[in-house]
């Protein structure tokens, strides 16, 4: 289905019934990420696997930001009349979810993050190194994108007040160190490393994204 908001086309999937849960891919990649993960979903949630813009089937954009990207999810979910729905966010659709969190207070319910960042030196430096050459190479504002933001502050961290459950891969592209900070400076958050896993190993088409959150997912507090 497409929908209009903030001046692009958003193209995005439902499934299910039952309290709302907006997927957010990551970087160069669609809401098709989460097939396995919408399919569990939505036996107890209604999903809404979006694309967003410039990205999958959703209309193209002469600027790309992460700034642009919460403001559209935002609009998303005013437009749809959600209420308060849970958002689960992959890498650039993670810092969309601490953002969204940050900015809109009282838009959602709770938040899980997967190997989210809060600047490009978050980043480990062998990936920075190849994300610089493959923009050389393409001028892809999508690794443009990588390279200058985002900018997320302690502060912006610290003014979330929802459940938040932050979640890396033991081998991530991530540095630990800004996963950890991502947890210890949001207002009682949970923190897991899953043992083994990479960047995306849990969550592109994996049954073990849906078992790393069910809990937290269906814990009362919030």
């Amino acid at each position: 289905m497409n929908i209009r908001v903030n001046g692009i086309d958003l193209w995005y999937e439902k499934t299910g019934d039952g309290p709302p849960i907006v997927l957010l891919h990551g970087n160069g990649e669609s809401h098709r990420i989460f097939s396995v993960l919408t399919g569990q979903l939505s036996e107890n949630f209604t999903v809404y696997a979006l694309d967003s813009r410039d990205h999958g089937q959703s209309g193209k954009s002469r600027e790309l930001t992460y700034g642009l990207m919460t403001e559209d999810t935002a609009r998303f979910i005013e437009a749809l009349g959600l209420d308060r729905p849970a958002v689960c966010g992959f890498s650039d659709g993670g810092i969309i979810g601490l953002m969204l969190a940050s900015w809109y207070p009282g838009l959602l319910s709770r938040l899980v993050v997967c190997g989210a960042s809060t600047s490009p030196e978050g980043t480990k430096r062998g990936w920075l190194r190849l994300f610089r050459l493959l923009y050389l190479i393409t001028r892809d504002k999508k690794y443009r994108l990588m390279l200058t933001e985002p900018h997320i502050t302690k502060e912006d961290l610290k003014s979330i007040d929802i459940p938040v459950l932050v979640l890396a891969g033991e081998k991530d592209m991530i540095r630990a160190e800004d996963t950890r900070f991502i947890a210890g400076s949001i207002p009682g958050a949970a923190l897991r490393i899953l043992r083994k896993e990479n960047h995306m190993s849990y969550v592109i088409n994996s049954p073990k994204l849906y078992g790393a959150m069910e809990t937290f997912l269906r814990s009362s507090d919030g």
